[in-house]
């Protein structure tokens, strides 16, 4: 069923802010037909979404009416069509734009030279009109929520005083969230944050669905409490600017570029003793389990508890195994795979508490070079905070499952974390345990995540951290406390073979 918006262009710049909306609910696939007289705007709007796709406010974006066809290579492949010039509809087959439209984003002016061309093609039309330019955009159902997301988006940003700001694409992550950048036309630049909401996901055990099982965060509200309660203790995570809990948005604080990796993505040792003395100061500090959200309900803290991990670790035999082995796993592996980790958490149980992040490596820390102290380390995702075993934020930094760290500097972490640790109660043995088991646990859950995001969702990049991955936990298997599991994945060949 097609949707329609439509939109007044008194001017340039509405222009320009339409094809920026337009622009961030566009994905490969997506084919835009541009209507309208001469002089209605097309290649203004054209220009305005490849702009934006690219990054570049001032990208040259030359008309494609004698050329018919301008190809540009940005965040993913972008196809400028002008058919003006178009003799006869059936030479369109000769610009093979079906074909580029598999891993493209096509944008057609004069698309009526060549009628019945595309299918499912969101259509924008532009009129002239007393007060400007009108834009009239339909779109069938699935591209229809894209725009109105990004339309949502611009009136989130519009209530927060920031309406002509320029969006661009900063990442999206290993979940259903985006981030962009944005630009105020004064200012420095802020983070919008767009997560949506968890809604109709599966149930997949005692009515309950993978993210709450593993105490994920369903809501942008735990971030804020979070976020707030960090910065609070001193920890650099971003401010938050505006806020509607309800559609998923924040507004957030932009803590800066600096990587915390090296310039050739290889880990820097000062950084990362840097983030372990962070952890160290964070899990001496007490932790209120309630955290306050300002225009809501408190955010409980959930427990990191035995049925969360557990879900993680079957991860390995729900994705990995089948990947490497071509087979599911028997009833048997799984009764034996969860006996092992069962006992592993009850040890774990005994371990010292705190905060725990949970994903706090590589890609969720910044690095200030500018800043002294704790403030050189920006912290960011971080709405999946439980309170948890201590240890496995350390096992999350000292086996970055983004950057390849060596037995070397593994044990210059842990030493740098264990020397930070003033509290008298600490015990390095225990926590060595705990370190072991959780690291274990990680590695394990990684395995079968990155295999889930290539097979589920599209995204076979993380394939790449496989064999990174199958490493530490091969170096981790060493511990005694991990003695009969590491027999199970020996045993069983968890870690042998080639990976595709």
């Amino acid at each position: 069923m097609d949707r329609t918006f439509k939109r007044i262009l008194p001017d340039e710049g509405a222009t320009e802010r339409l094809g920026n909306d337009i622009a961030a609910a566009l994905r490969p696939g997506d084919a835009v037909l541009l209507h309208g007289d001469l002089g209605a705007g097309k290649t203004s709007l054209a220009r305005a979404v490849i702009r934006s796709l690219a990054g570049d406010r001032a990208l040259e974006v030359p008309s494609p009416t004698f050329t018919l066809v301008q190809n540009y290579a940005l965040r993913f492949p972008v196809q400028h069509v002008d058919l003006y010039r178009l003799a006869d509809p059936g030479e369109v087959e000769e610009l093979a734009l079906d074909e580029a439209l598999e891993e493209s984003v096509i944008l057609v002016e004069w698309p009526e030279r060549a009628p019945g061309t595309f299918a499912d093609a969101i259509e924008v039309r532009l009129s002239e009109k007393d007060d400007g330019r009108e834009a009239e955009i339909t779109a069938q159902e699935e591209a229809a929520a894209r725009l109105e997301r990004a339309f949502r988006i611009r009136a989130f940003l519009e209530t927060a005083g920031q309406g002509d700001a320029w969006r661009v694409h900063l990442v999206g992550d290993a979940s259903a969230r985006t981030y962009e950048t944005i630009h105020p036309s004064a200012g420095t630049p802020l983070v919008l944050m767009n997560a949506p909401e968890r809604r109709d996901e599966p149930v997949i055990r005692h009515g309950l669905p993978y993210s709450r099982i593993a105490r994920l965060s369903r809501s942008v509200s735990a971030f804020v409490a979070v976020a707030n309660a960090l910065r609070r203790a001193g920890i650099s995570a971003p401010e938050i600017y505006a806020q509607d809990l309800d559609q998923g948005l924040l507004l957030l604080e932009h803590l800066g570029t600096g990587s915390f990796l090296g310039s050739g993505g290889e880990p820097v040792a000062e950084r990362y003793e840097a983030a372990a003395r962070l952890l160290a100061y964070l899990h001496e500090l007490e932790w209120p389990r309630s955290l306050p959200v300002p225009g809501e309900q408190d955010h409980v803290v959930p427990d990191y508890d035995h049925a969360a991990m557990a879900i993680e670790t079957e991860l390995l035999l729900d994705w990995y195994l089948p990947y490497v082995k071509g087979r599911d796993a028997t009833a048997e592996e799984r009764r034996e795979f969860s006996g092992l980790w069962d006992e592993l958490f009850r040890r774990l149980d005994k371990a010292e508490k705190s905060l725990v992040l949970r994903d706090y490596h590589s890609p969720n820390i910044i690095w200030r070079e500018d800043r002294q102290g704790l403030d050189r380390l920006g912290v960011i995702d971080i709405q999946d905070a439980v309170c948890g075993p201590a240890a496995y934020d350390v096992a999350s930094l000292a086996l970055d499952g983004r950057a390849t760290i060596s037995p070397q500097l593994e044990r210059t972490i842990l030493d740098a974390y264990c020397a930070a640790r003033t509290a008298p109660g600490f015990d390095r043995v225990a926590f060595e345990e705990a370190y072991a088991i959780t690291a274990a646990q990680r590695n394990t859950k990684l395995l079968g995540i990155f295999v889930r995001l290539d097979r589920r969702d599209g995204k076979p990049a993380y394939l790449a951290h496989l064999p990174r991955i199958r490493g530490y936990l091969t170096r981790l298997f060493g511990h005694p406390a991990l003695e009969d599991l590491a027999a199970f994945y020996q045993r069983h060949g968890v870690l042998d073979g080639e990976i595709e």
